[in-house]
């Protein structure tokens, strides 16, 4: 029953983060193309295969360790998403994948770096729309976290998620031809260590 209600739960998180983007396409982008084309969610098309993989594990680590050892510091791991898993070892591990790619990497990959990315690449250029997705993508973190790490704990968290968020971007644009699919995976790997880390009791 828990993984039928995250389930849905997710499939309810991704319709919504699909709502605007839906509208946006169906006035202005559906003569151009399909809407999940539209999105970048399309097969990776990979230039050089050995620096997709180093810049792809790299994207990883620069966010695993910030993630793991400096937001703990000022956010009680007790408020984290992934606090949902503690202590619940290995049984907890289709949840935590639900979570990890499907509620919270689809949905916002599908928001964040298939619409919006792209809409403000197409408006600004690549370099400053790929910044400005990544500072809305860091402030909307932020925001959301400000009640419970305090202001100087949500700067650091916005610091963090916009790298993120432009590092996403970057890989997309210019290592996968334009796919999202390689930020999902990103996003979803990094959710998901996150995720077994708490599991078994690890996180700091």
């Amino acid at each position: 029953m828990e993984i039928i209600n995250l389930l849905l739960s997710a499939v309810v998180q991704v319709i919504l983060f699909s709502i605007i983007p839906f509208v946006w396409w169906w006035f202005s982008g559906k003569k151009e193309k399909r809407f999940f084309t539209w999105l970048g969610l399309t097969p990776i098309n990979i230039l050089n295969k050995k620096k997709y993989a180093i810049t792809f594990a790299l994207i990883i680590i620069i966010l695993l360790i910030p993630s793991l050892i400096i937001i703990p510091l000022f956010i009680e791991t007790s408020s984290l998403a992934t606090s949902q898993f503690t202590n619940k070892g290995i049984g907890a591990s289709i949840p935590a994948l639900i979570y990890a790619f499907l509620q919270t990497g689809f949905s916002e990959e599908l928001f964040f770096r298939g619409f919006l990315t792209k809409r403000l690449i197409h408006k600004f250029g690549f370099q400053m729309g790929n910044i400005l997705q990544g500072l809305f993508f860091g402030v909307l973190h932020g925001m959301m976290i400000v009640p419970i790490a305090g202001v100087v704990g949500a700067i650091i968290v916005i610091f963090i998620t916009s790298i993120a968020g432009y590092l996403m971007g970057w890989i997309n644009e210019k290592q996968s031809g334009g796919s999202i699919i390689t930020s999902w995976l990103v996003h979803g790997t990094v959710n998901t260590i996150a995720s077994f880390l708490a599991m078994f009791n690890m996180i700091l």
